[in-house]
């Protein structure tokens, strides 16, 4: 009997309207259920996504889809190498007839960002349990809607923020909601690195074994440009925000987890344009103000203790202490002493047993898992209104019980982009 056949879920509307992290069910799923997976999007992290969830046991792949054949053609490859006995694959070019089938349990979504939100929206009301690759989506007003359709559908899903299940982030979490550093005021994060140079490229045919106006989907009609698709399309507005929308949720997560910073009240970027044709930004600064925490953003190395060097980081700063740390290494200095860890803190969060095993696990007993969509909301929504601020090139005011900003019509636009004539689905 498949999962999908077992599933019984009980509507309870007060629960889904608190976001609150458990999908009610009747019954649980056994835990020697094979969990049916369809792989959505499939480049260099669709490849992933593949490789992690044929390494584990309790999963069937039995699915495939992308809009352009060669991925599908040499993921598919790759996958029977992989799983030589595993269950039959089919292919697909449309996302759309994978939801269709009901054998199928769970996708995971590796798609340009402009498709994020619409295939796991769609995926919720057909039943499908969604892991998603960050950033969660192209826009704030998608975000909501995504969470709106989980809600209503009783579904799981995990952002693919896979950093997050280090033992590295669990114990600064830990150390930072101790108290040791006393109250903590700022936290500033960066990361290094611009978009490549892509030079002016005429319009080109679309290749035969790619369907562009699918690629685009949601996003504004274009001709076929090379450099504006597959991995360098993040370096275009259109599609995605560089860098930094890369980025952000990878480090500015062990800062969410750590302080769940409220009362978001203004956001001031700074930046300048990729060189060549792409338009996200070469460099960013961004300036946040919560009701008592300012969080920096910048793609420089702050002037701090132990921050140049490393290309990616977050630096907290409280009246008795600070911590530096990167993915997989922190620093504490109080009272003039350096260390790596307070051993009288206690272990106080139970350690992941992988990203992906959290997913599979949570889908089977019907338990959100740690970067659940909720907290991947408001995780990512500072990012976009960053991304906001420095398109218009102004500070913006924030009004966080409304998520509006204050007295600006053209920053709250940009909120959410309506979607491409056909492409509209969701």
């Amino acid at each position: 009997m498949t999962l999908q056949n077992r599933r019984h879920f009980i509507k309870n509307s007060s629960m889904a309207a608190l976001g609150l992290t458990i999908a009610p069910s009747l019954k649980r799923i056994a835990p020697s259920d094979k969990l049916r997976i369809a792989h959505i999007g499939l480049g260099g992290m669709g490849n992933q996504h593949m490789k992690w969830f044929a390494g584990l046991p309790e999963v069937d792949i039995v699915a495939l889809c992308d809009v352009d054949e060669h991925h599908l053609k040499d993921t598919k490859n790759k996958l029977k190498e992989l799983r030589p006995d595993g269950p039959k694959i089919k292919t697909y070019g449309d996302f759309r007839r994978i939801l269709d089938r009901k054998d199928i349990d769970a996708i995971t979504c590796a798609t340009p960002d402009h498709w994020h939100a619409t295939i796991a929206a769609l995926a919720f009301q057909a039943g499908k349990d969604v892991y998603g690759e960050k950033p969660l989506s192209y826009d704030a007003g998608e975000g909501k809607i995504m969470l709106e359709n989980m809600n209503r559908y009783n579904r799981i899903f995990q952002m693919g923020t896979q950093i997050h299940a280090g033992d590295n982030y669990h114990r600064v979490v830990e150390l930072v909601r101790s108290g040791q550093l006393g109250k903590i005021h700022t936290v500033r994060l960066w990361k290094t690195g611009a978009p490549p140079e892509l030079k002016e490229t005429e319009v080109a045919p679309v290749p035969s074994y790619l369907n562009w106006d699918m690629w685009l989907g949601p996003a504004p009609y274009t001709d076929y440009v090379p450099a504006k698709c597959h991995f360098t399309y993040r370096y275009f507005l259109d599609y995605s925000g560089g860098v930094f929308a890369d980025f952000w949720c990878h480090i500015a997560d062990v800062v969410f987890w750590s302080l769940d910073p409220k009362g978001l009240k203004s956001i001031n970027a700074k930046g300048e344009k990729a060189d060549g044709i792409a338009d996200t930004p070469k460099w960013l600064d961004v300036a946040y103000e919560f009701e008592d925490l300012k969080i920096l953003w910048s793609s420089t190395p702050p002037d701090v203790p132990g921050a140049a060097g490393k290309g990616i980081g977050a630096y907290f700063e409280g009246d008795k202490g600070t911590l530096l740390c990167d993915y997989n290494s922190r620093s504490i200095v109080i009272d003039g002493e350096t260390l790596t860890d307070i051993d009288y803190v206690p272990m106080s969060i139970g350690r992941s047993p992988g990203h992906q095993q959290n997913f599979v696990d949570s889908v089977k007993n019907r338990t959100q898992p740690e970067s659940n969509l909720t907290y991947a909301r408001q995780l990512t929504l500072p990012m976009h209104l960053g991304m906001i601020s420095y398109r218009l090139s102004k500070p913006l005011q924030w009004n966080a019980a409304n998520e509006q900003f204050v007295d600006d019509a053209a920053a709250n636009a940009l909120l959410h982009r309506e979607a491409r004539g056909k492409w509209k689905l969701i």
